[in-house]
């Protein structure tokens, strides 16, 4: 499926920067994204692609995510050791909860309405209750993590361990690590789930994506990839896989059903101002830009022949 480059947007301070994840709010259309060099949240109105708003006070952004039922936004504050709770119509920080020294990685469990951070400096995750403030429970992980989602259906955390390269599992109740996923391919950094399809999808560092059968931790299928990945981003109703690379600035499109083609976006640096890429056909709520490196990119269609296969 060919990727098309609608425009982009121009985001502060229209100079070299560097950006982290990014979430979507549905009921508003709003893109939040992590402003890492920047300490602060962009808004992003992606119905009609401009920029809204600046929220500042979130040094180091690094993870958001948006809790789409409960009408709220988190941002990982990596430099300060918290998570800002921010309203995604009023954009107003409605306040901020401890989380570790360097919180990274979220993830939210809509019923029990808790928060996982995961800490790249510790190495540790924290179960937080962000109307209290009160951390619920905290443990060790294997070694660095990634990024985590809430696995609803297990009600389980799976949280992505770059080395030894694994998914960690968690359980809620009791917050514990229940057992490890090996993944065979180094850094494991992305992570998404197919509900429908029962997998977790893997993007690592050695320029692979796996999937991961969430019954038995099995590696399914994988699929080469053209650099070191980021932020990825499952489409359930295309079973279409984003996964952004910051170099060579692409965006990898893998369709997950059994040996279907896929495409790739080629980003390429822009003379002056960095900017969110639109692109047809869908706008991926974690990949906006080649995250977790520098947007100075303006989109056009690649003319490259290389196709990726799921197989």
């Amino acid at each position: 499926m060919a990727l098309t480059a609608l425009g982009s947007v121009a985001v502060p301070p229209f100079r070299a920067s560097a950006f982290d994840h990014g979430d979507v709010h549905l009921a508003t259309g709003r893109i939040f994204v992590a402003h890492t060099a920047g300490d602060s949240v962009e808004v992003i109105d992606g119905e009609h692609p401009a920029h809204v708003q600046t929220i500042r006070g979130c040094p180091q952004a690094s993870g958001v995510l948006c809790a789409q039922q409960e009408g709220v936004v988190f941002a990982a504050a990596r430099g300060a050791g918290r998570v800002l709770l921010i309203d995604p119509t009023s954009l107003a920080v409605l306040g901020e909860v401890a989380s570790g020294p360097r919180p990274n990685g979220l993830a939210w469990d809509d019923r029990r309405r808790q928060l996982l951070a995961t800490d790249v400096q510790d190495f540790s995750a924290r179960l937080l209750n962000t109307s209290t403030g009160e951390t619920v429970g905290q443990l060790e992980l294997p070694g660095r993590p990634r990024w985590c989602v809430y696995d609803r259906d297990g009600d389980r955390f799976l949280v992505n361990i770059r080395e030894p390269a694994c998914v960690a599992l968690l359980t809620v109740k009791p917050f514990a690590l229940a057992g490890r996923w090996p993944v065979s391919s180094a850094g494991p950094h992305g992570l998404d789930l197919d509900v429908e399809g029962r997998s977790a999808l893997v993007a690592c560092d050695g320029g692979r994506v796996a999937a991961l059968d969430l019954g038995s931790g099995k590696e399914t299928a994988e699929v080469s990839i053209g650099g070191m990945p980021d932020a990825i981003w499952y489409n359930a109703e295309r079973r279409l896989l984003y996964v952004a690379i910051g170099e060579p600035r692409v965006v990898e499109v893998i369709d997950t059903r059994p040996c279907c083609d896929a495409s790739r976006l080629r980003l390429r640096p822009a003379p002056t101002r960095p900017r969110l890429t639109a692109l047809g056909s869908s706008w991926p709520s974690s990949c906006p830009t080649a995250a977790g490196s520098p947007s100075t990119a303006r989109p056009r269609r690649s003319n490259l022949p290389k196709v990726r296969r799921w197989c």
